[in-house]
């Protein structure tokens, strides 16, 4: 893997996507292992879910969003934190025959629900991307950045992956500017989602997995720290959109 525009002689300080939350993991070993386990345990329960609530957005907005970003037809694409392919299913659709689809995920039981035709999955960390240097067109991140480990790792993988003109997208849940909001926003996710997901869940920790999102929303860097590595990553044309308070795009390209 070559060296991304941020290395200059030593690497660049780590940046977690939040603070670590102790009543899940004590370190970044533990972290790891506890998102391996709950994703693959949950992973038969995650799109029902999601689909009963439409809170991670739905299939229109994901498709919208990724268009807004520059996805276009016959483009190349690599999916980071596929999961079970709900913003790659949208992405295949914009491509279309021409385009092509590699998804990466670190949980197999995630990947094992993607039934995706001609998609390519390998498993792997947004912090160590397992493709060769300039090999895509377009990168997408669907509500997976609040779960890898160092932003600025997984950045300057992004940056190195992509070809010279080629677009980032990152999807994203953060927490609303105001104090009503963000309690209304909690008191959803703690209390009536959970609930949502013990009567329509086949696995006992799937409540769990969505208390632990809104937990991970809560503890998350600001947006404007995301903007700022991926600056720093050697990203151009860096911006946000925010859509009904909750749901920021993350957009940037790599210098042609």
């Amino acid at each position: 893997m070559t060296s991304s525009p941020t290395d200059a002689g030593r690497s660049p300080p780590a940046l977690a996507p939040h603070t670590p939350l102790a009543g899940y993991y004590k370190d970044e070993v533990e972290h790891r292992a506890y998102l391996q386990k709950i994703f693959d345990d949950t992973a038969p329960d995650y799109e029902r879910i999601e689909n009963v609530l439409a809170f991670g957005s739905g299939r229109w907005y994901r498709r919208q969003a990724l268009l807004r970003a520059g996805l276009a037809a016959g483009a190349e694409v690599l999916d980071v934190g596929i999961g079970t392919g709900m913003v790659a299913t949208e992405a295949l659709r914009i491509i279309g025959p021409g385009g092509r689809l590699v998804g990466v995920d670190p949980s197999p039981g995630m990947m094992g629900q993607v039934h995706l035709p001609g998609v390519e999955l390998v498993q792997g960390m947004a912090e160590a991307l397992p493709r060769p240097d300039a090999s895509c067109d377009f990168l997408s991140m669907g509500y997976a950045l609040r779960h890898i480990g160092d932003v600025t790792a997984a950045f300057a993988e992004f940056h190195r992956v992509l070809r010279p003109g080629g677009r980032l997208a990152v999807l994203e849940i953060t927490k609303p500017r105001g104090a009503l909001g963000t309690a209304a926003l909690k008191a959803y996710m703690r209390s009536v989602v959970p609930i949502i997901a013990r009567f329509t869940a086949r696995k006992a920790s799937s409540p769990e997995l969505w208390r632990y999102y809104w937990d991970t929303i809560e503890a998350c860097i600001a947006p404007e720290t995301v903007l700022q590595a991926l600056r720093d990553a050697g990203f151009v044309n860096v911006q946000q959109r925010l859509e009904l308070g909750i749901f920021s795009e993350f957009t940037a390209s790599k210098a042609q």
